[in-house]
């Protein structure tokens, strides 16, 4: 890639051999945790002052609704203006949303939770830019033999988070609400200026006009190039029938009889799993049959997920779920690192904001999904279900999108030079 600087006739494959990726990724680690404080937070908050759970229930639909009604703003803006500078505006909000709540936390006698969710929205307006920007710069702080590794490190910072993240904003929180957004603010400090050390990569802002055609760009490049396609809606359909997030009290309490202990394991289960096999993927990344690989373990998925919605045993449903977890990252892995490859960086932002909120509703609608069959046949049978569909989907897209499973060496770009000059009329 032209924008990536500084390389060694033979570039390195470890990510972090490159100082702005590593100031990148700090970047990511801090503020995916302050993210994480917040949201515990917050719901925590929420409860205490209204002991209502059907609030609790919009904490994530007003972090999510703004990705989605600005999904066509949100890659433009990364693909016209600096991204890094994109990054640094959205950590100053995500800073001051979390001033705000440490405020309106430490007012006496506070009951009222609009300003709360006003907060939220605010903080959910600052990451539907943050997300395409930052997914957009990383591959320009490293080369494509090293993109595979970049991908396997970001997940490493974010599964970390969402591990130890929720269970230090329950720490926090317990220490009083104003010492958690507190955190959550230096976090965010430490965030703003860790990216600030990354010096601006080259970027070609297209200076196109906000027309149609530009907004839409990103879904017409992805509706013809079959290869990122086919990557996207495999994340789509297989997350939408394998989720089974939302059914673990169901499990924990009346199948497995595990109790709030178990419900622990049962959650933290596919997180232990992605870390434990995302750093062997930044040691081992996967070289050669790339998509025949990603078709495998998105049907391994599907099938601990079978497995895991008939299981009875807590001590086989925790491995299970810890197998889902680590299948889960080497086909995020594949497929993040080729729809990377195979997008050019003048539309990339627009592909990136598509792809965020394809997966927030991917997620949202597979929570739904098991939920509503499980009010109706049950939550194993509903698991087990979603597990075949799972299986079922990768063979389906294995035939239905023949370049992907012609995919071989993830370290070249596989760009067409008609698509990277005209990505607006792709």
């Amino acid at each position: 890639m032209a924008s990536i600087r500084a390389m060694s006739t033979e570039p390195s494959t470890r990510a972090f051999a490159y100082s702005d990726y590593r100031y990148f990724w700090f970047t990511s680690l801090a503020a995916s945790f302050a993210a994480q404080i917040v949201s515990v937070s917050v719901g925590w908050q929420i409860y205490d002052l209204t002991r209502n759970p059907l609030l609790l229930g919009f904490v994530g639909l007003a972090q999510f609704l703004p990705a989605l009604f600005l999904v066509l703003v949100t890659g433009l803006a990364a693909d016209r203006f600096p991204r890094r500078r994109i990054m640094q505006m959205c950590l100053a909000v995500e800073l001051g949303a979390a001033f705000i709540l440490f405020a309106v936390a430490g007012l006496a006698n506070h009951a009222e939770v609009w300003p709360i969710y006003a907060v939220l929205v605010m903080i959910g307006t600052a990451r539907a830019f943050l997300g395409p920007a930052g997914a957009s710069l990383a591959p320009n702080l490293v080369p494509p033999a090293a993109l595979g590794n970049a991908i396997a490190l970001n997940a490493t910072a974010w599964q970390t988070a969402g591990i130890v993240g929720p269970m230090a904003g329950g720490l926090l929180y317990g220490l009083g609400a104003p010492v958690a957004y507190g955190t959550a603010a230096l976090l965010a400090v430490v965030a703003f200026i860790s990216i600030s050390f990354v010096k601006p990569p080259p970027q070609n802002p297209r200076g196109e006009e906000a027309t149609l055609a530009s907004l839409f760009s990103g879904f017409h490049y992805i509706w013809r190039e079959k290869v990122v396609l086919g990557a996207i809606s495999l994340d789509l359909f297989a997350v939408l029938m394998g989720g089974a997030v939302a059914l673990m009290p169901v499990f924990a309490r009346d199948i497995l009889e595990a109790g709030p202990w178990g419900l622990g394991l049962l959650r933290a289960a596919p997180g232990v799993g992605a870390i434990t096999m995302a750093l062997f993927l930044t040691r081992f990344p996967v070289k050669r049959r790339a998509g025949v690989v990603l078709f495998i373990f998105v049907a391994l998925f599907g099938l601990a997920t079978l497995l895991f919605g008939l299981s009875q045993s807590i001590w086989l449903s925790v491995p299970l779920l810890a197998l889902i977890g680590a299948a889960d990252m080497v086909s995020v892995s594949i497929r993040e690192t080729i729809m990377q490859l195979w997008t050019p960086d003048s539309v990339r932002g627009r592909v990136s904001a598509v792809n965020s909120v394809f997966i927030g509703a991917s997620n949202e609608l597979g929570e739904f999904r098991a939920g509503l069959m499980a009010a109706f046949i049950g939550a194993q049978a509903a698991v087990a279900f979603g597990g075949a569909c799972t299986i079922g989907v990768a063979a389906l897209w294995s035939q239905l999108f023949p370049g992907i499973r012609r995919q071989d060496n993830l370290d070249r770009a596989m760009v067409s030079e008609d698509a990277a000059e005209n990505p607006a009329n792709a």
